[in-house]
């Protein structure tokens, strides 16, 4: 089980860099595959040894080996996030498909974290091929729920969205939530089920009301400013994958 878990953290760890890759480039609308890593600011090509996830920004302290330009701390952030979720799968799961389905539907929203809280987007091209993946997903047993399951999470989860983001536009005639919103709750639902939607909007709604309370009190910017809601979804999403039967154990004896 500690090999498993280590090995689990190396893995984790080396697909945090390589979606790292992808969180620069996909908004940019670049190839994810060539050309090969280089610095964006003197465009140096980066060596395998200045390629190791966390230990290289370790001993570069932050800095191009090249021009010395800093470099974001959102690299070995990923990384870590990514080998941490990577462990915490395995110790739920083992060396199983379910690890392997749940570890790519959780590095998706890690990704879309990132993005949109950088450039205020959610991709289509996460998002709906993650639709697909996770109605696949619903076919296999250890899914946990059927594939009518997940049909109704993606129909209930981009409808519920897409209905709020209406009434919003229409009372306020701002824009409420955008369509990556939408389309992120619709995959979602397609990997967590209709069932698990009421508690992740939930959380997902407290959490950004509070955080983006803050923000704004912080930044002192008001109503002008945008604050992203995917990174509380992805949220909602990861708290409900991890302690989804605590919570719902929870709000039936609320309920009692």
């Amino acid at each position: 089980m500690t090999l498993g878990m280590v090995f689990a953290f190396l893995f984790g760890l080396a697909v945090g860099s390589f979606l790292n890759v992808c969180i620069y480039r996909i908004p940019l609308k670049k190839s994810i595959v060539r050309p090969p890593s280089s610095c964006p600011q003197c465009g140096d090509q980066i060596r395998f040894y200045d390629n190791i996830p966390i230990l290289s920004y370790i001993v570069l302290q932050g800095r191009c080996r090249h021009c010395r330009t800093p470099i974001s701390f959102r690299y070995p952030l990923v990384e870590l996030v990514i080998g941490l979720l990577s462990v915490a799968l395995f110790i739920l799961f083992g060396p199983s498909l379910q690890y392997a389905f749940l570890f790519l539907f959780t590095a998706a929203l890690v990704v879309i974290t990132f993005i949109d809280l950088e450039h205020k987007i959610i991709p289509d091209v996460i998002s709906l091929p993650g639709i697909l993946l996770g109605l696949a997903f619903s076919f296999f047993p250890s899914a946990g729920i059927s594939p009518l399951d997940a049909l109704i999470g993606v129909v209930g989860g981009g409808g519920f969205l897409f209905l709020v983001g209406t009434v919003f536009e229409k009372v306020t005639g701002r824009e409420g939530m955008g369509g990556g919103d939408v389309k992120l709750l619709a995959m979602i639902g397609a990997w967590m089920g209709w069932k698990a939607l009421p508690f992740i909007i939930l959380i997902s709604s407290f959490t950004g009301a509070l955080i983006g309370g803050l923000s704004l009190v912080v930044s002192r910017q008001g109503m002008r400013s945008r604050i992203p809601f995917g990174p509380f979804l992805a949220l909602g999403a990861l708290v409900f994958l991890f302690f989804g039967n605590e919570i719902v154990s929870w709000f039936d004896r609320l309920g009692r």
